[in-house]
């Protein structure tokens, strides 16, 4: 229905930017949002076409809402507007204030802020749906109303009367043309003794047995029997009714005619009654759609709740992933500081020197380790770059060959030159694990997994644009899946493994990624011998050499260049070796160490009028972050350079969005980089003595 496809949602969240970031959540989910700027305003903006209604509980705090009860308490039996509450209290506190909220506006849910975007978003979502259910059912109602009228006319209109006896009392209710027909006015009692007493005396036997086969047997009622009005006058009446059931048979509904003319007019009335029969079982065959429709609404929302508690759990869990990748990342940033310090101090080619390399080099892998887990907590920033599919598979291979155990073949087959593609490195080597663990769960006597790579080009059929594409294959001997398997493997949450070992995001999430880098994921399966899954990847050309350019530059070695750069640097880290360390490398450069083991110790230094050049802080510290240091650091000295050192590649939105970042864990050579830049920017015509 036209009505139900969009419909808008009012929005009041007064505090900040969270009516803007609201509106950016749900314009990307396709939810229009309308701003409210008070309770007043949202009263009288308030109409039946609005899906939901978010409003921050501290908009609601004091303030009279008798104009929103008074909405919510008028609104047509049909309508349980949703509204979502964004609160910041919880437990005791929050419970007087859930309890006056939900008495006022009735169908209440509340989300405790801070939450995730797609906590939020999904909440909406399933109250739109909610919402857009009662639109439906409201549309139903209309019909049912408009069934029952056309019903009551095609009554009218074919001198057709309606009654229903209640078996158990024998009360008779009758319509009017009901009690015309038994030659009784609207304004009287007819009762069912009255209706026995005025059957003929040749058929009241008959009529009294129909009742009861009725009654015991559950079949239709209909029978053609004669009529004493009480002015003696005999009519023929033709009667018929059905049981209703309520665990048992409770009551006959049914209708009556007059059918005096019958006799010569049979025809006709086989019609009328024909068409009767008609709308009877439609009716009921609505009532069996809406009594069906119910049922499915059930089992719908326990699959949504299900599956929002799923990703909850997957949010929970990408959150402690990153948590640890983030405090490993601090580990790595101490153990590497000093392995450089001890390289240098050492010969290459004594074997302390070697064996100083061979550590370094495992930190490295340790720091690329911490990079894909904090890409799994979506805490990496995930960017697209030219990529030469071949190489990275090559160079995935011992990463493959590990996980994928003894039992296993790898067999990798890539020409040594395919085009380029623009993907996301991290996101798409965890896609060719993914298929390769699947694969190798497929086989748990063994087998043999090939990862091929080649070009194809594509015609614009199905889900790919025209156009040359490069294509990532692996292959497995294993299980394979059968069509209905097949038809679902890329699902959300669909898996045929055991519960506990897999959740089934695995496909959908490789899936999702192919079209978002407008390719594709292709998977062709027979069951019992096999699987084959293709990333289609587009050609793209090659890249310019500035972007061959690693993030991290190679170290060169920086005293080469130290000599030409002297600099006092305040360096702030509330972790003693995070602190030591980055002193170790700045002086090892040549310059002076102001170490402070807390923001307000730094505003100490600074307040004290000692020279600083560049401030290099940490991002998360205790008490004051490191956006917050640089903000009162500015204050008081609006030049100072301040460099902002993080092992999150994306910090909060709103947040040391004009800072240079130095990401956890770096190279001496990329310290020095960092210190250059910030010095370069006091020259600056504009830049000022500190």
């Amino acid at each position: 229905m036209a009505e139900t496809e969009r419909c808008p949602v009012l929005l009041l969240t007064p505090s900040g930017r969270d009516c803007v970031v609201a509106q950016a959540l749900l314009g990307a989910a396709g939810i229009d949002a309308e701003p409210c700027k008070n309770v007043a305003q949202l009263g009288e903006t308030l109409r039946d076409d609005v899906c939901c209604v978010i409003v921050a509980d501290e908009a609601l705090n004091g303030a009279d809402l008798a104009t929103l009860a008074g909405w919510v308490s008028s609104q047509p039996p049909w309508s349980d507007l949703p509204f979502v509450v964004l609160t910041q209290r919880s437990g005791p506190v929050r419970r007087p204030m859930a309890e006056r909220l939900i008495t006022a506006l009735g169908n209440v849910t509340f989300i405790e802020r801070p939450f995730h975007p797609t906590t939020f978003v999904s909440v909406v979502e399933t109250a739109v749906r909610g919402r857009n259910r009662q639109f439906e059912a409201r549309a139903r109602i209309r019909e049912l109303d408009e069934g029952e009228a056309h019903l009551r006319i095609a009554l009218t209109a074919g001198h057709l009367g309606s009654w229903s006896l209640d078996l158990s009392s024998n009360t008779l209710t009758a319509s009017t043309t009901c009690k015309a027909i038994f030659g009784r006015l609207e304004t009287d009692n007819f009762t069912y003794e009255e209706l026995i007493a005025s059957t003929h005396p040749e058929d009241r036997e008959r009529v009294q047995a129909a009742i009861a086969v009725s009654a015991e047997t559950g079949c239709d009622y209909a029978i053609e029997y004669r009529n004493v009005w009480r002015n003696g006058t005999v009519h023929w009446v033709e009667v018929r009714a059905r049981v209703v059931r309520d665990d048992r048979i409770v009551r006959l509904v049914g209708v009556c005619s007059d059918v005096t003319l019958r006799k010569t007019s049979e025809d006709q009335l086989r019609r009328v009654n024909e068409s009767l029969e008609v709308k009877v079982l439609e009716r009921t065959a609505q009532l069996e759609d809406a009594h069906r429709t119910v049922l499915e609404e059930i089992r719908q929302r326990e699959h949504t709740e299900k599956l929002l508690r799923q990703v909850q759990k997957l949010e929970m869990i990408g959150q402690l992933t990153g948590g640890i990748a983030h405090d490993f990342n601090n580990l790595l940033m101490a153990i590497m500081a000093n392995l450089e310090l001890v390289r240098k101090e050492v010969p290459p080619e004594e074997r302390v020197g070697r064996l100083v390399d061979g550590a370094l080099k495992g930190a490295q892998r340790g720091a690329a380790l911490t990079q894909r887990l904090l890409a799994f907590a979506r805490q990496q920033v995930l960017k697209v770059e030219p990529v030469q599919m071949s190489a990275l598979v090559h160079g995935m291979a011992d990463l493959l060959d590990r996980s994928i155990g003894s039992m296993i073949e790898l067999v990798i087959d890539t020409p040594e030159e395919v085009p380029f593609t623009r993907v996301d490195t991290n996101q798409i080597e965890l896609a060719i694990l993914n298929l390769v663990v699947n694969a190798r769960d497929a086989m748990p006597d063994g087998g043999a997994i090939q990862i091929s790579v080649d070009t194809a080009h594509s015609a614009g059929d199905g889900d790919l644009r025209a156009g040359d594409y490069v294509r990532v294959t692996v292959r497995d001997t294993g299980t394979g899946m059968d069509a209905a398997t097949l038809a679902k493997a890329t699902e959300p949450f669909f898996t045929t493994k055991e519960v506990g070992k897999g959740t089934g995001l695995g496909l959908s999430m490789i899936h999702g990624l192919a079209r978002q880098l407008q390719g594709a994921l292709r998977l062709e399966s027979t069951y019992g011998k096999g699987t084959r899954a293709s990333l289609w990847l587009p050609v793209t050309g090659r890249p310019a050499a500035e972007e061959r350019i690693a993030d991290d530059p190679k170290d060169d070695g920086p005293a080469a260049d130290a000599s030409e750069l002297r600099a006092t640097v305040l360096v702030v880290d509330d972790d003693p070796l995070i602190l030591s360390s980055t002193s170790y490398l700045l002086q090892d450069l040549g310059h002076e160490v102001i170490e402070a083991a807390s923001g307000d110790a730094a505003l100490q230094v600074l307040r004290a009028g000692q020279k600083v050049d560049v401030l290099l802080t940490d991002f998360s510290m205790p008490k004051m972050t490191g956006v917050e240091l640089a903000n009162a650091a500015r204050a008081l000295r609006p030049v100072l350079p301040v460099i902002l050192a993080t092992g999150y590649a994306e910090l909060p939105e709103g947040t040391g969005a004009d800072l240079p970042r130095l990401r956890k864990p770096y190279q001496q050579s990329r310290l020095l980089q960092e210190i250059r830049n910030a010095v370069k920017s006091l020259e600056s015509p504009q830049s000022g003595a500190q």
